[in-house]
Protein backbone atom coordinates (compact mmCIF):
# COMPACT_ATOMS: atom_id res chain seq x y z
CA UNK A 1 0.00 0.00 0.00
CA UNK A 2 1.20 3.47 -0.86
CA UNK A 3 1.11 5.56 2.34
CA UNK A 4 1.31 9.35 2.08
CA UNK A 5 3.52 10.29 5.02
CA UNK A 6 3.06 14.02 4.50
CA UNK A 7 -0.70 13.59 4.66
CA UNK A 8 -0.36 11.65 7.93
CA UNK A 9 1.88 14.31 9.43
CA UNK A 10 -0.58 17.00 8.47
CA UNK A 11 -3.60 15.30 9.98
CA UNK A 12 -1.78 14.65 13.29
CA UNK A 13 -0.69 18.28 13.50
CA UNK A 14 -4.16 19.59 12.69
CA UNK A 15 -5.91 17.25 15.11
CA UNK A 16 -3.52 18.15 17.94
CA UNK A 17 -3.99 21.85 17.35
CA UNK A 18 -7.77 21.46 17.19
CA UNK A 19 -8.44 18.87 19.90
CA UNK A 20 -5.54 19.03 22.37
CA UNK A 21 -4.38 22.62 22.69
CA UNK A 22 -7.78 24.32 23.28
CA UNK A 23 -8.49 21.85 26.10
CA UNK A 24 -5.06 22.11 27.73
CA UNK A 25 -5.39 23.43 31.32
CA UNK A 26 -9.21 23.31 30.97
CA UNK A 27 -10.16 19.65 31.35
CA UNK A 28 -11.16 16.99 33.87
CA UNK A 29 -10.01 13.38 33.93
CA UNK A 30 -11.06 10.02 35.27
CA UNK A 31 -9.33 6.72 35.98
CA UNK A 32 -9.39 3.77 33.62
CA UNK A 33 -9.51 0.20 34.93
CA UNK A 34 -5.70 -0.04 34.74
CA UNK A 35 -5.33 3.04 36.97
CA UNK A 36 -4.17 5.40 34.23
CA UNK A 37 -5.88 8.69 33.42
CA UNK A 38 -8.10 9.44 30.46
CA UNK A 39 -9.66 12.75 29.40
CA UNK A 40 -12.09 13.97 26.78
CA UNK A 41 -9.01 15.20 24.90
CA UNK A 42 -7.72 11.60 24.55
CA UNK A 43 -11.10 10.45 23.26
CA UNK A 44 -11.63 13.43 20.95
CA UNK A 45 -8.16 13.00 19.43
CA UNK A 46 -8.75 9.31 18.79
CA UNK A 47 -12.12 10.01 17.17
CA UNK A 48 -10.65 12.75 14.97
CA UNK A 49 -7.65 10.77 13.77
CA UNK A 50 -9.67 7.59 13.25
CA UNK A 51 -12.15 9.48 11.08
CA UNK A 52 -9.37 10.95 8.94
CA UNK A 53 -7.57 7.63 8.57
CA UNK A 54 -10.81 5.88 7.62
CA UNK A 55 -11.39 8.52 4.96
CA UNK A 56 -8.00 8.07 3.31
CA UNK A 57 -7.21 4.42 4.17
CA UNK A 58 -10.53 2.68 4.82
CA UNK A 59 -9.10 -0.84 4.70
CA UNK A 60 -6.43 -0.30 7.38
CA UNK A 61 -7.68 -0.99 10.92
CA UNK A 62 -6.76 1.25 13.84
CA UNK A 63 -5.43 -0.03 17.15
CA UNK A 64 -5.87 2.88 19.55
CA UNK A 65 -5.01 3.14 23.21
CA UNK A 66 -8.54 4.30 24.05
CA UNK A 67 -10.43 1.24 22.86
CA UNK A 68 -11.45 -2.02 24.60
CA UNK A 69 -8.59 -4.48 25.12
CA UNK A 70 -10.41 -7.29 23.30
CA UNK A 71 -10.75 -5.04 20.25
CA UNK A 72 -7.04 -4.20 20.45
CA UNK A 73 -6.15 -7.90 20.64
CA UNK A 74 -8.36 -8.72 17.65
CA UNK A 75 -6.66 -6.07 15.50
CA UNK A 76 -3.24 -7.28 16.60
CA UNK A 77 -4.09 -10.91 15.78
CA UNK A 78 -5.64 -10.09 12.40
CA UNK A 79 -3.55 -7.13 11.28
CA UNK A 80 -0.83 -8.93 9.36
CA UNK A 81 -1.64 -6.85 6.29
CA UNK A 82 -0.98 -3.67 8.24
CA UNK A 83 -2.61 -1.58 10.95
CA UNK A 84 -2.31 1.82 12.58
CA UNK A 85 -1.17 2.04 16.19
CA UNK A 86 -2.24 5.27 17.88
CA UNK A 87 -1.63 6.95 21.20
CA UNK A 88 -3.87 10.00 20.91
CA UNK A 89 -2.35 11.69 23.96
CA UNK A 90 0.91 10.33 25.29
CA UNK A 91 1.58 12.00 28.63
CA UNK A 92 -2.01 12.35 29.83
CA UNK A 93 -0.94 12.85 33.46
CA UNK A 94 1.26 15.76 32.38
CA UNK A 95 -1.59 17.16 30.30
CA UNK A 96 -4.05 17.01 33.20
CA UNK A 97 -1.53 18.57 35.59
CA UNK A 98 -0.81 21.45 33.21
CA UNK A 99 2.74 20.29 32.48
CA UNK A 100 3.59 21.13 28.84
CA UNK A 101 5.11 17.79 27.91
CA UNK A 102 2.82 15.53 25.87
CA UNK A 103 2.40 14.32 22.31
CA UNK A 104 0.35 12.34 19.81
CA UNK A 105 1.97 9.23 18.36
CA UNK A 106 1.02 7.21 15.27
CA UNK A 107 2.72 4.16 13.77
CA UNK A 108 1.99 2.03 10.73
CA UNK A 109 2.88 -1.60 11.47
CA UNK A 110 2.99 -4.42 8.95
CA UNK A 111 4.40 -7.94 9.29
CA UNK A 112 5.36 -7.17 12.87
CA UNK A 113 7.52 -4.15 12.05
CA UNK A 114 6.88 -0.43 12.23
CA UNK A 115 7.24 1.06 8.76
CA UNK A 116 6.19 4.65 9.54
CA UNK A 117 6.39 6.51 12.84
CA UNK A 118 5.11 10.03 13.59
CA UNK A 119 5.20 11.91 16.90
CA UNK A 120 3.96 15.48 17.25
CA UNK A 121 4.59 17.75 20.24
CA UNK A 122 2.04 20.58 19.88
CA UNK A 123 3.51 22.72 22.68
CA UNK A 124 6.92 22.98 21.03
CA UNK A 125 5.52 22.53 17.52
CA UNK A 126 8.02 19.70 16.97
CA UNK A 127 7.08 17.10 14.39
CA UNK A 128 9.21 13.96 14.43
CA UNK A 129 8.72 11.29 11.81
CA UNK A 130 10.55 8.36 10.25
CA UNK A 131 10.16 5.88 7.41
CA UNK A 132 11.88 2.53 7.79
CA UNK A 133 14.98 2.41 5.63
CA UNK A 134 14.68 6.06 4.60
CA UNK A 135 15.62 8.07 7.70
CA UNK A 136 14.16 10.28 10.41
CA UNK A 137 13.31 13.97 10.53
CA UNK A 138 12.49 16.75 12.96
CA UNK A 139 10.32 19.44 11.35
CA UNK A 140 11.43 17.99 8.00
CA UNK A 141 15.15 18.42 8.78
CA UNK A 142 17.13 15.14 8.83
CA UNK A 143 17.89 13.62 12.22
CA UNK A 144 21.25 11.88 12.38
CA UNK A 145 22.87 11.09 15.70
CA UNK A 146 26.53 12.00 15.97
CA UNK A 147 27.00 11.57 19.69
CA UNK A 148 30.57 11.88 20.92
CA UNK A 149 29.66 10.65 24.42
CA UNK A 150 30.76 7.02 24.65
CA UNK A 151 31.28 6.62 28.41
CA UNK A 152 28.44 5.78 30.78
CA UNK A 153 29.68 8.16 33.44
CA UNK A 154 29.41 11.12 31.03
CA UNK A 155 25.93 10.31 29.71
CA UNK A 156 22.53 11.77 30.59
CA UNK A 157 19.89 9.07 30.99
CA UNK A 158 16.12 9.10 30.55
CA UNK A 159 14.87 6.65 33.19
CA UNK A 160 11.30 5.89 34.25
CA UNK A 161 11.67 4.43 37.76
CA UNK A 162 7.97 3.69 38.28
CA UNK A 163 7.91 0.28 36.60
CA UNK A 164 11.43 -0.95 37.35
CA UNK A 165 12.05 -3.86 39.71
CA UNK A 166 13.13 -2.67 43.17
CA UNK A 167 16.73 -4.00 43.05
CA UNK A 168 17.43 -2.18 39.79
CA UNK A 169 15.60 1.00 40.81
CA UNK A 170 17.44 1.12 44.14
CA UNK A 171 20.83 0.63 42.50
CA UNK A 172 20.16 3.36 39.97
CA UNK A 173 18.97 5.73 42.69
CA UNK A 174 21.93 5.15 45.00
CA UNK A 175 24.79 4.26 42.66
CA UNK A 176 23.97 5.35 39.09
CA UNK A 177 26.52 4.62 36.36
CA UNK A 178 25.63 7.78 34.40
CA UNK A 179 26.20 11.48 34.94
CA UNK A 180 22.58 12.58 35.39
CA UNK A 181 19.00 11.36 34.98
CA UNK A 182 15.67 12.74 33.70
CA UNK A 183 12.05 11.57 33.34
CA UNK A 184 9.50 13.63 31.41
CA UNK A 185 6.40 11.42 31.52
CA UNK A 186 5.94 10.81 27.80
CA UNK A 187 7.42 7.66 26.30
CA UNK A 188 6.93 8.83 22.73
CA UNK A 189 8.84 12.04 23.43
CA UNK A 190 11.50 10.10 25.35
CA UNK A 191 12.49 8.30 22.15
CA UNK A 192 12.27 11.44 20.05
CA UNK A 193 14.44 13.46 22.41
CA UNK A 194 16.98 10.64 22.31
CA UNK A 195 16.81 10.72 18.51
CA UNK A 196 17.53 14.44 18.64
CA UNK A 197 20.61 13.83 20.82
CA UNK A 198 19.24 15.64 23.87
CA UNK A 199 20.07 12.61 26.04
CA UNK A 200 22.19 9.51 25.53
CA UNK A 201 20.67 6.60 27.51
CA UNK A 202 17.20 5.18 28.02
CA UNK A 203 15.44 2.76 30.34
CA UNK A 204 11.73 2.09 30.86
CA UNK A 205 10.25 -0.77 32.85
CA UNK A 206 6.93 -1.31 31.11
CA UNK A 207 5.85 0.64 28.02
CA UNK A 208 2.89 -0.35 25.85
CA UNK A 209 2.97 -0.83 22.08
CA UNK A 210 1.26 2.51 21.35
CA UNK A 211 3.80 4.26 23.60
CA UNK A 212 6.91 3.11 21.76
CA UNK A 213 5.96 1.88 18.25
CA UNK A 214 6.51 5.23 16.50
CA UNK A 215 9.27 6.58 18.75
CA UNK A 216 11.55 3.57 18.51
CA UNK A 217 11.48 3.73 14.72
CA UNK A 218 12.37 7.43 14.81
CA UNK A 219 15.24 6.72 17.21
CA UNK A 220 16.48 3.74 15.18
CA UNK A 221 16.34 5.61 11.88
CA UNK A 222 18.29 8.48 13.45
CA UNK A 223 21.07 6.02 14.26
CA UNK A 224 20.20 4.95 17.80
CA UNK A 225 20.37 1.45 19.26
CA UNK A 226 17.63 -0.11 21.37
CA UNK A 227 16.08 -3.38 22.40
CA UNK A 228 12.98 -4.62 24.14
CA UNK A 229 13.95 -6.94 26.95
CA UNK A 230 10.93 -9.22 26.47
CA UNK A 231 10.42 -9.23 22.71
CA UNK A 232 7.70 -11.40 21.19
CA UNK A 233 8.34 -13.44 18.06
CA UNK A 234 6.11 -15.53 15.84
CA UNK A 235 6.62 -19.26 15.23
CA UNK A 236 8.67 -18.33 12.17
CA UNK A 237 10.97 -16.18 14.30
CA UNK A 238 9.71 -12.85 12.98
CA UNK A 239 9.00 -9.97 15.37
CA UNK A 240 5.46 -10.01 16.74
CA UNK A 241 3.89 -6.92 18.30
CA UNK A 242 2.42 -7.52 21.75
CA UNK A 243 0.01 -5.72 24.05
CA UNK A 244 2.10 -6.79 27.05
CA UNK A 245 4.20 -4.06 28.69
CA UNK A 246 7.79 -4.14 27.51
CA UNK A 247 10.96 -3.16 29.33
CA UNK A 248 13.07 -1.15 26.90
CA UNK A 249 16.62 0.16 26.90
CA UNK A 250 18.60 2.16 24.39
CA UNK A 251 21.63 4.33 23.73
CA UNK A 252 22.66 6.84 21.10
CA UNK A 253 25.68 4.91 19.80
CA UNK A 254 26.97 1.34 19.78
CA UNK A 255 29.70 1.85 22.39
CA UNK A 256 27.24 3.30 24.91
CA UNK A 257 24.67 0.65 24.06
CA UNK A 258 27.12 -2.16 24.77
CA UNK A 259 28.26 -0.59 28.04
CA UNK A 260 24.69 0.14 29.19
CA UNK A 261 23.54 -3.35 28.23
CA UNK A 262 26.44 -4.90 30.16
CA UNK A 263 25.67 -2.80 33.25
CA UNK A 264 21.99 -3.82 33.13
CA UNK A 265 22.62 -7.52 32.46
CA UNK A 266 22.50 -8.71 36.12
CA UNK A 267 19.03 -7.21 36.51
CA UNK A 268 17.41 -8.80 33.45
Amino acid sequence: MNIDTELLCGLLVESARTELMPRFNHIDSHLKTDGSLVTEADLAMQRSIKAQLNLHYPRVPLLGEEMPSDHQADILDNGKQGFWCLDPLDGTSNYVAGMPCFAVSLAYIINGQTQIGIVYDPVRDELFHAVKGAGAWLNHQPLKLNCSTTQLDRAIAMVDFKRLASPLANRLATDPPYLSQRSIGSVALDWCWLAAGRLQLYLHGGAKLWDYAAGTLIFEQAGGHFRLTKPHVSQSGDPKPSLDPQMAMGATNSALFDAWNLWLAPYQ
